[in-house]
């Protein structure tokens, strides 16, 4: 996803040139600033918004500002603009932080891609600002590359990847996405009519409190399906930020970049530094067709992946924790397949030491006591006695390791006809584990300062190559020694003492930067090494969700919480930023933690079916009245995942109102799926005068027929549009799957 280095400039612009960059249905205009000093928007939104006087023009006056300050500039350094915000702050040796640029040069592919290149004669430093559509969607790709074309060391302060002007008249209403662990993604609106609003994270993930993604809208105007919306999400696994202002003369200008944990970062002379990608995004649907345009950018972003079936899943970790035996995975493992579910996952406690949270995390080999081997056999091959850097621990396991039992383990568990997959931690580190012991250099800590456990394990500095190639041997060995396809990665904790013993001073290092780029070398390889493997990403639930994770990821867990009303409002707000085909979702007994109101066995079904459906209850202790109605689920499941995973999904309601909805409209308009929830009081219902709900759905032929599946009830068009479509509540009855075939 980052965008290849800059190239030499092909022309200098003069000023006031104008450049357009054209998606499926909007229009992005930039022109030069009279002065050649700085970048500006001219127009965002739907073809021909380009057309007449600016929305972004202002009158040029001034006071107390500079107009750069005032102008609705696309990226611009502190110097320029010294006192509304600025995008670019550079610090040379002595001290001095203003940088003072002119353009150089500019290029454009059609209106298909843009470079606007700027140059500070004093320093050498060089911007090109990059500028790519994403054919097929509504996305625009902004980032920048930064050259060092001095002599002295620059540090980078501030070093966002853009800024993007929204042409608002009665201040922003801002809608973003934020919580805690076990309560991600709760969707919050404010309006913005002065001031400054920010969300960021600074644990080298994104993290729980806030995803890197926001929507604006105009404050004057209703929250509609017809109000014009602006969206960015930032590309980037490691710290960031999103900024918004409400600047003088009523502009609303959002920033957003990466947020570098040393204050800094050192460019040396001639070195580049190309920043995270934010894309922008614009739809005159409201915050729904928002929606509708990330999920269809992340349709491309997973390829070819796409088309892989999401196959239903068994997760043992809620039923047995970290006792994992054999005897018991099996015997779940046969329930599941008598569910109907395609694959079966071991979570944490498969491995060596692994009894707690104290142990095992580095040595990541088969517990021989969890897998015993069959009678007759012993280590499944000479590779898992081998020692190196792919061995697991660097120095070798003997022939007591479980790689045999995990083996027949793994065979049995295919013989249900299910497909086989493993979890893993591979940032993490035991502080009792012999990796530690052989390798106490490869964990994050300040030399003469104390440590800090997390959940009693520290962090790998995945930074370093030989840690990367450490992670790399450990999954290569577990994914080609073992019929594993399916790889569930979790990070459980940030770092605290970011440091890296060594020569380098902590602050020339660049260690977030240093740590994202290892996390995706290392998906790169899964990918490209191991294409067949599915890939689940996971940080305690949804801390690490962003576009360069789930471009590199089939599916994603949004939250550790799958209690029905609190993960009806998680996934409620994840899916207006990501898509229904990257959603896991278990079906489990859990209690509520925010809203403690019983839900029926059909409503978790109906939630978790809603995204990518997993079982992860003790289904043993479910009676055969729950089983057979699990299985009945399932296999509705199985029926409908393709209009799911790759329809236009529309937000209906929300877990607020005493009913909502998600409805999936296949290409084509073929069949429309409609997962809906009662989240009000049920009881009482059947003792007073009533009438069903009804949920009105969007975006239907209002002169076709539709046919309800199960009841064989046809509804009109306009009929569904109009009256809506009724559902009857009751206490035995809070959640339907609907599916109407288009006559």
């Amino acid at each position: 996803m980052t965008p290849p280095p800059a190239e030499p400039s092909a022309s200098r612009p003069a000023p006031g040139s104008q450049w357009l960059l054209r998606t499926e249905h909007t229009v992005y205009a930039v022109r030069l600033e009279a002065g050649g000093r700085w970048a500006e928007s001219a127009a965002w939104g739907p073809h021909g918004s380009e057309t007449g006087p600016s929305a972004l023009d202002w009158s040029r006056r001034t006071h107390f500002v500079t107009p750069a300050d005032a102008a609705p500039a696309e990226y611009i350094p502190y110097g320029l603009r010294p006192f509304t915000g600025a995008d670019l702050t550079v610090r040379r040796p002595d001290g001095e932080r203003g940088t003072w640029w002119t353009c150089t040069g500019a290029e454009q592919d059609e209106h298909r891609s843009l470079r606007v290149e700027f140059t500070d004669e004093r320093t050498g430093l060089r911007a090109t600002l990059r500028y790519q559509t994403v054919p097929g969607t509504d996305v625009l790709l902004r980032s920048v590359d930064l050259v060092n074309g001095g002599d002295e060391v620059l540090h980078l302060e501030d070093l966002d990847s853009a800024a993007v002007n929204v042409p608002v008249q009665g201040g922003a209403r801002l809608t973003y996405l934020a919580g805690q662990w076990s309560q991600e993604f709760t969707r919050h609106q404010l309006d913005l009519v002065r001031g400054r609003f920010t969300i960021g994270s600074t644990q080298a993930v994104p993290g729980h409190a806030y995803a890197p993604w926001l929507a604006v809208q105009d404050a004057a105007a209703p929250d509609g399906a017809d109000t014009p919306t602006y969206g960015v999400a930032l590309q980037w696994p490691g710290n960031w930020h999103i900024t918004a202002d409400a600047e003088p003369g009523g502009a609303v200008r959002v920033r957003a970049g990466r947020v570098p944990h040393e204050g800094a970062v050192a460019l040396p002379p001639g070195a580049t530094l190309t920043t995270p990608v934010l894309a922008c995004a614009f739809s005159p649907e409201g915050l729904d067709g928002l929606a509708a345009v990330w999920h269809q950018y992340e349709r491309l972003l997973a390829g070819e992946r796409l088309h892989r079936t999401r196959k239903v899943l068994y997760n043992s970790w809620e039923a047995t924790g970290f006792d994992v035996e054999a005897p018991a995975q099996l015997e779940l493992a046969s329930i599941a397949a008598e569910l109907g579910v395609e694959l079966f996952v071991v979570d944490d406690g498969w491995f060596t030491g692994r009894h707690d949270e104290k142990g095992g995390l580095g040595d990541w080999w088969p517990d021989p006591a969890a897998f015993p081997a069959a009678a007759g056999t012993g280590t499944s091959d000479g590779a898992d006695t081998a020692s190196g850097p792919g061995s697991g621990s660097g120095s070798g396991f003997d022939a007591t390791d479980g790689s045999a039992g995990l083996d027949d383990f793994i065979a049995r568990v295919r013989a249900l006809g299910m497909d086989f997959g493993l979890w893993v931690e591979p940032e993490a580190i035991s502080p009792a584990a012999r990796l530690h012991a052989e390798h106490p250099e490869w964990v994050y800590r300040i030399d003469g300062r104390p440590v800090t456990l997390v959940r009693e394990q520290l962090l790998l500095d995945l930074g370093r190559a030989d840690v990367q190639d450490f992670v790399i041997a450990t999954l290569d060995r577990l994914l080609t020694g073992h019929d594993i396809t399916y790889l569930k990665w979790d990070m459980n904790r940030p770092p605290t003492e970011r440091g890296r013993p060594g020569p380098t001073p902590p602050g020339e290092l660049d260690l977030d930067a240093a740590h994202v780029a290892g996390y995706l070398r290392v998906l790169d390889h899964l990918r490209a090494r191991h294409p067949h493997v599915t890939v689940e990403g996971c940080a305690g639930g949804g801390g690490r969700i962003e576009h360069a994770t789930l471009a590199r990821t089939d599916v994603v867990w949004p939250s550790d919480n799958t209690a029905p009303l609190d993960r009806l409002a998680v996934q409620h707000g994840y899916l207006h930023a990501h898509a229904a085909h990257t959603m896991s979702s278990w079906v489990t007994d859990a209690p509520g933690v925010f809203d403690p109101r019983p839900r029926s066995l059909a409503f978790r079904f109906v939630l978790a079916a809603a995204g990518v459906l997993g079982i992860g209850a003790d289904i043993r202790g479910w009676s055969a009245e729950q089983r057979a109605e699990a299985a009945g689920w399932v296999a509705r499941y199985k029926d409908v995942r393709d209009v799911i995973h790759h329809g236009r999904s529309r937000l209906i309601g929300g877990p607020d109102d005493a009913t909502c909805a998600v409805q999936y409209d296949a290409e084509g308009g073929g069949r429309v799926v409609v997962a809906a929830w009662s989240t009000g009081r049920l009881d009482g219902a059947p003792l007073v005068p009533g009438r069903p709900a009804r949920v009105r759905l969007r975006g239907l032929d209002p002169a076709a027929h539709y046919v309800d599946h199960d009841t064989g009830t046809t509804y009109s068009g306009t009929h569904l549009l109009h009256s809506g479509l009724p559902l009857s509540w009751s206490a035995d009855h809070d959640a339907e799957l609907v599916v109407l075939a288009r006559q």
